[in-house]
Order: C-alpha cells, then sequence, then structure tokens
C-alpha cells in the first residue's frame, strides 16, 4: 500500500500559486532529466486562471524556479466539442489566461488542442485526439497507457474531474485513452475526455479547489467512504502519493484529513 495523498492548504491565493508553482517546476525538471520535454494534461474550469498566476509569476532566476515553456507540451484532460471561440472551449480559456499573457521574452508551449472538424461526431473527436496521443506517446501497441509528466486536474462540486462524472459508465472504461461523452450532466453535453486509467497513471497529479463552495465535496471526497467512489476519490485511491492537492483555508474547513500549509 502506498502513501496517501497530500492536501495543501493555504491562507492566500498568492501562497497557493507561489507553492502550485513550485511543485509544478518540480515535475518539469524531472520530466526534462527524462526526456527532455514536459507533457502536460490541464482540465478548464477555475483551474487555467490559478495556472496562470502561478506560471507567469515574477523566477528568481534559478534552475528551481524557472519555466521553460519551450519544451512543454500542453494537451487537454477533457474538452466539450464546441468551437474555439465559445466560451465553453477549455482551449479558448487557457489561451486567455494563460498562453496569450506569456511574455514574448518566454518561448510558447506546443499546445494539443482538439480538431474542431469533428466537433458533430464525438466518438470522432475522441478518437483524433487519441491519435495525437498516440503519436507523442509512441505506437499504440507498444505503450498501454500513455504517462503524463503532470496532469492538472479541477474538482467539481459533485466529485467530478476530467468530464468523468460521478456514477458514469465511462468510469469502468479500461483500454481507452480519450473517450467520448455525449449525455455529460453539465452542460454542454457532448464532450471527449481522458479516461480513468490514463488520469491516474500521470507521474505526478495535481488537483486545484479553492473557495468555500468545495469544502462539503472536500469533506466528502477525503472524510467519507462514499467519497472513493467519485471520480477524484478513485484517482486519490488508484494514484496515491502521486497526488497532490492545492486548496485554500475556505475549501479545507470542517474537513478532517490532514492538511499540510506547504512545500515551501
Amino acid at each position: 500500500m502506498g502513501k496517501p495523498p497530500s492536501l495543501f492548504a493555504f491562507d492566500s491565493p498568492e501562497d497557493l500559486a507561489k507553492n502550485l508553482r513550485a511543485f509544478i517546476i518540480d515535475a518539469q525538471n524531472a520530466a526534462f532529466e527524462r526526456h527532455d520535454t514536459f507533457r502536460v494534461a490541464v482540465s478548464g474550469g477555475s483551474l487555467p486562471k490559478t495556472l496562470a498566476q502561478a506560471l507567469l509569476m515574477k523566477s528568481n532566476g534559478s534552475k528551481q524556479d524557472t519555466v521553460e515553456f519551450s519544451k512543454w507540451e500542453i494537451f487537454y484532460a477533457d474538452e466539450r466539442a464546441v468551437p474555439f471561440d465559445s466560451d465553453d472551449s477549455n482551449h479558448k480559456l487557457v489561451k486567455q489566461e494563460l498562453l496569450d499573457k506569456i511574455p514574448s521574452e518566454m518561448s510558447q508551449p506546443t499546445v494539443y488542442p482538439i480538431d474542431t472538424t469533428h466537433l458533430d461526431d464525438a466518438q470522432e473527436l475522441a478518437d483524433q485526439y487519441e491519435q495525437t496521443l498516440v503519436k507523442t506517446f509512441a505506437a499504440k501497441d507498444s505503450v498501454k497507457i500513455p504517462t503524463f509528466d503532470l496532469l492538472l486536474l479541477g474538482c467539481g462540486p459533485d466529485g467530478h474531474t476530467c468530464s468523468l462524472f460521478p456514477g458514469h459508465p465511462l468510469l469502468r472504461e479500461t483500454t481507452g485513452w480519450v473517450l467520448p461523452i455525449e449525455d455529460s450532466p453539465k452542460p454542454p453535453a457532448k464532450r471527449i475526455t481522458l479516461s480513468l486509467p490514463v488520469a491516474t497513471s500521470g507521474h505526478k497529479i495535481g488537483f486545484v479547489a479553492s473557495g468555500a463552495g468545495k469544502k462539503d465535496i472536500l469533506k466528502k471526497i477525503f472524510d467519507t467512504e462514499e467519497g472513493h467512489s467519485l471520480p477524484c476519490g478513485l484517482i486519490n485511491d488508484m494514484a496515491q502519493d502521486k497526488v497532490s492537492w492545492f486548496t485554500d483555508s475556505a475549501a479545507v474547513e470542517g474537513v478532517q484529513y490532514p492538511s499540510r500549509r506547504g512545500l515551501l
């Protein structure tokens, strides 16, 4: 049995961002030692804004505090079947919050959005995005599951993450890498998502959840038996100490699971 996930709680958005930055750069530098590339999967929601706050902080110039975007490859942990100009597009959100704000003196990361020519067919959209992963992570017959260097995920008020929802049949998928969903309980209904096996096989997994609106679901995930069956709880149980949660004090109010005050 491995060690349990780490739960970090911070008193200010600045402290959360600073510690998230340290976590990401540590994962980046470990990835460079493996293959000189940093492959990251990101979700949408409130995550991109926090991510931008963390990554666009002024560096102190040391290797331990330098984001090397030129070696980053960014994928989407899930995406909605909508055009890039839609407010529902995770790619639009990441572009607005992060990519468009990267200073000109820093290189841009390589980003892999969905192929919007297949928006009417969720299965084809998922298949095409899976082929993007196959090309990056080697031939599928030689790689059972792609292993991201880092997955950065959010947590919905129902305990969903990516577009994996509580009790949904997609949670039972064991072989697919990218899955279509056409009945999302949260609009828009048509989406694609990384499968649970892919979401749990990253070298590192970081959840970001802040605000008092998250305290009830975090209490359920960390303190109740029912929480283990929620998508976020399943990732906690399956990935164990590869998982770190970055929260604020309001989000963990009443949570009995032990939290720490930071990495730094």
